[in-house]
């Protein structure tokens, strides 16, 4: 199972606005004080991404099979994995040059946002995937998210790889008090599969939320909880 490891931090985001009218004029006076709260913090992150630009990423990676932890493509044998905060030392080998599909280093560089890595447990030097979220302080926002160049194609060593990293997104979310609401900007074209694979919901345009009953299914994936 998945060993986590990260530090919290509140960021704040310019291009989220607040509601200026309250979801509750939209609610009947018989629905319980807990789906009240519950519909309140879906219409806030609906309205929240209605305001917000579009990600300069949509994202289109597949979710080719969610695992206990990661699986050996070959011997399907399962390994444990820890998420860190990813660091100096490891960009230096993840660049586009080394098959990295994105700007790993430009990623870590902006101060709205925060960049994890995926490795097996007792082999922290090998990143087997990367996310980069940002904390909108009623949800965790997914900006991007990447299998490492080894983890890609018919001949891929690890599977598993992004739907660990969309649970660690869903886990921090849980863990911050947000029921584990999760955000993201899809392509087009994979918007039926995240729907599919994640549980994820469409709510207009490209984005997506995982709502907390998909989050938590995500969770239990993934982690001791």
């Amino acid at each position: 199972m998945v060993g986590l490891h990260f530090v919290t931090h509140r960021v704040s985001y310019r291009g989220i606005q607040k509601q200026p009218r309250s979801p509750q004029r939209f609610i009947p006076a018989t629905v319980s004080t807990n789906a009240q709260k519950k519909f309140c913090d879906c219409f806030n992150i609906f309205v929240n991404l209605k305001h917000m630009k579009d990600d300069k990423y949509h994202i289109d990676i597949e979710i080719d099979k969610l695992t206990n932890s990661i699986e050996n493509s070959i011997s399907g044998d399962s390994f444990p994995t820890e998420i860190h905060r990813i660091e100096k030392s490891d960009l230096k080998n993840i660049t586009k040059t080394k098959g990295w599909l994105f700007n790993w280093n430009e990623e870590a560089k902006l101060k709205d946002r925060l960049v994890y890595k995926l490795t097996i447990l007792g082999n922290p030097m090998i990143v087997q995937g990367l996310v980069s979220i940002s904390d909108f302080q009623d949800h965790i926002y997914l900006h991007l998210i990447e299998s490492a160049p080894f983890n890609l194609g018919k001949h891929k060593l690890y599977k598993g790889v992004p739907g660990n990293l969309f649970a660690f997104a869903c886990k921090n979310s849980w863990d911050k008090g947000y029921e584990g609401f999760v955000s993201f900007t899809a392509k087009t074209k994979l918007i039926e599969h995240y729907e599919k694979s994640l549980g994820a919901t469409h709510v207009g345009g490209h984005k997506m939320i995982i709502f907390p009953d998909a989050a938590l299914k995500l969770i239990r994936k993934y982690f001791n909880v």
